[in-house]
């Protein structure tokens, strides 16, 4: 029985990694200026300081805020989901599941698509920051950012397992 829930969980794992990294991607190829509010800062000065970008990252700095706040919301929900129907139905758990799954996620755009991906695709860089090979390749950053990523993770899988615990006491 365990095994089962083991592989299951490393499916989840997987399934979650790849739907990830195709939200994220598609968009970020598509417009690489919405992201800058992810970007090291010596390339967002950079891209602030250029008159072409000027009205646009003012927009792209309150919509980032937004998206992220109603990612966490789906993350919450999701993962709740996912656990709940995978069997984690305590609160210990239930947030090993759910702390599991987020890991894997930060772990893997950490790794294979900050470090691996943005740090060398050339059409991640925005117009006017071509030269700024060294900032791109900041891998510290992404670093820093995967530890935040994982204190995020903790607060995610806590409220997931509270929304657990109370639909499996009513």
């Amino acid at each position: 029985m365990q095994r089962r829930v083991t592989m299951l969980l490393v499916i989840e794992c997987m399934i979650t990694c790849i739907i990830f990294a195709v939200i994220v991607l598609s968009t970020q190829y598509k417009d690489p200026v919405k992201y800058i509010m992810s970007y090291p800062p010596e390339i967002r000065k950079r891209v602030e300081s250029l008159p072409e970008y000027k009205n646009s990252i003012k927009r792209t700095e309150k919509k980032h805020i937004l998206k992220k706040l109603i990612a966490v919301f789906v993350c919450i929900t999701l993962f709740s989901a996912v656990a709940y129907f995978s069997g984690a139905k305590t609160f210990q758990r239930a947030f090993l599941h759910v702390f599991i799954l987020f890991l894997a996620v930060n772990l893997f755009d950490v790794i294979v698509l900050d470090i691996g991906v943005f740090c060398h695709s050339k059409k991640l860089r925005i117009a006017g920051t071509e030269d700024m090979d060294k900032e791109y390749k900041n891998y510290l950053f992404h670093v820093k950012g995967g530890i935040k990523g994982i204190i995020l993770g903790v607060v995610i899988s806590l409220l997931s397992s509270c929304i657990i615990y109370i639909v499996s006491i009513i």
